[in-house]
């Protein structure tokens, strides 16, 4: 595959700011991009209070559907960009409300995924992604998605890899510290490159406060950390990269999807 610009985008959301929230995450993206990752509910922010706030601002985000604002910025910025888009928003499938991530390419069509491990409180506010972990082909690769709190779980990424994923893209509002250290494993543990998008800033309206960890970053899939943000400000971590096959050979006897002994693992 021939080499391609991607970007994690840092961003800091106002809880129901959506319009200038979305406005804020697309102009950090740089325009000589392939394919950028924005945050998890990067136009809403994160902390809900209730089923019925999650809906008030969740959106149709199925191939077939009507685009919503947030949808619809991001097709139009995509088209004028050339840019592929990843990007987490809240989602409405009748009475299911999910935490989705959504790509979209710049002729318009996108691929969906509903976020499969749900972390604390999101357990009350939305439903457990129902799609599995899909692979799309975009900018000029094969993309998955995989959201937040899906880096503890190995089965996600190992899931992705075996779909044929290239590149995983992760949008993410990370409070926990371990996980962009974790991504160096799953990426040497699949020879995949993974773009994580976290935002930073706090914020405190269920009783509790919520400080987001930044450090967004880009992993290659030997392990090394391309790039790296800081933990406090906005911008935009930018890697040219050379996306292979997934599971790329370690040495001339060992692959590590190759090697993998499936009868002998349990779970």
């Amino acid at each position: 595959m021939n080499p391609v610009t991607v970007a994690a985008v840092q961003t800091e959301p106002f809880f129901g700011r959506v319009a200038s929230n979305v406005e804020a995450a697309l102009a950090l993206v740089p325009g000589n991009c392939a394919l950028a990752v924005l945050p998890e509910l990067f136009a809403t922010g994160y902390q809900f209070r209730t089923r019925d706030e999650v809906a008030s601002f969740a959106e149709e985000l199925g191939p077939d559907c009507r685009p919503g604002p947030i949808l619809g910025r991001l097709l139009a910025h995509a088209a004028s960009s050339g840019t592929t888009l990843v990007a987490g928003l809240a989602e409405r499938a009748g009475a299911r409300l999910f935490n989705s991530a959504v790509l979209v390419r710049p002729d318009g069509t996108r691929g969906l995924y509903r976020k499969v491990h749900l972390f604390m409180d999101e357990k009350q506010l939305f439903d457990p992604g129902d799609l599995a972990f899909p692979v799309f082909p975009a900018a000029g690769t094969q993309v998955g998605m995989m959201i937040c709190f899906d880096w503890l779980f190995p089965e996600a990424a190992r899931s992705l890899a075996l779909a044929g994923a290239a590149v995983i893209a992760h949008p993410c509002n990370l409070v926990l510290p371990w996980c962009q250290e974790a991504m160096i494993t799953r990426c040497l543990e699949n020879g995949v490159h993974a773009v994580t998008a976290n935002r930073v800033g706090r914020e405190d309206r269920a009783g509790f406060e919520l400080a987001f960890s930044g450090g967004s970053q880009i992993v290659a899939p030997r392990g090394e950390r391309l790039v790296r943000l800081d933990r406090t400000g906005t911008g935009a971590a930018v890697a040219r990269i050379e996306p292979g096959t997934p599971g790329t050979p370690l040495t001339a006897h060992n692959d590590v999807l190759g090697d993998r002994r499936p009868e002998l693992y349990r779970g």
